[in-house]
């Protein structure tokens, strides 16, 4: 088994899901008492949050690239950015780590393609849904994402910091996020990104009336295949 690489901390509340999705899948696949080799970097996300409101996003790079060249250093034979924001610095930090980075974009993208859906609403941070990098990595793939209204963006952004990132998790808030999404199936979306790793704790993507797809999820379960790849082909 391959030892995966997490760089974390942003926020530790949704690090902590996928410590548990992680764990549980490859649990799940061999039995036992098998877990994960995980190798860990938990940032302080103040640290983080003070550079993304900055626009200091060559020195955030730096921050988590040298995380994930640590990482490297430990025995980790891939990375994950445990966050979507943060991947507006991917590249930097894959450079940086000389390890595969799971792309959780890239993820999200073959997902949704899977069960051939090419126009999603994404909720998220306001610098995933705003910046440009989230839509163009995803146009890449041919999937054209739409984001909701300027006020709705920031409720949605509001939420995420002010709330999930703290561990608060409010009916009201859940209710908002569902009338978003219910306002833009009149504009023709045919699925859902909860495009921020904290949403999942508030929003159950099987729940909602179009298809929706946990990035946290989806992104943890691409760790585990890399990681048992080996392990899954000698078994076969």
């Amino acid at each position: 088994m391959k030892t995966i690489g997490l760089i974390g901390g942003m926020s530790w509340e949704s690090t902590a899901v996928y410590y548990r999705l992680i764990n549980e899948a490859v649990r799940n696949q061999r039995g036992g008492l098998h877990s994960a080799e995980i190798a860990m970097r938990s940032l302080d996300f103040t640290r983080v949050v003070e550079l993304q409101k900055a626009g200091r996003w060559d020195d955030a790079g730096t921050l988590l690239g040298e995380a994930g060249a640590g990482l490297a250093r430990s025995g980790a034979s891939c990375v994950l950015i445990c966050t979507n924001t943060m991947h507006l610095v991917s590249k930097p930090v894959a450079a940086m780590s000389g390890v595969p980075l799971i792309d959780i974009i890239d993820e999200t993208a073959h997902a949704l393609l899977a069960d051939g859906r090419r126009r999603p609403l994404l909720l998220a941070t306001r610098y995933t849904m705003e910046h440009g990098f989230y839509a163009e990595r995803m146009k890449q793939h041919g999937i054209e994402v739409l984001t909701p209204g300027d006020d709705e963006r920031g409720d949605v952004h509001n939420i995420i910091f002010d709330e999930l990132c703290q561990g608060k998790v409010h009916d009201m808030s859940r209710a908002r996020y569902l009338d978003i999404i219910d306002a833009a199936r009149a504009k023709g979306i045919d699925s859902v990104i909860l495009g921020c790793t904290e949403i999942s704790m508030l929003v159950d993507p099987a729940t909602l009336p179009v298809r929706g797809y946990d990035s946290t999820a989806i992104h943890a379960e691409a760790a585990v295949r890399f990681a048992l790849a080996d392990v899954m082909e000698r078994a076969a």
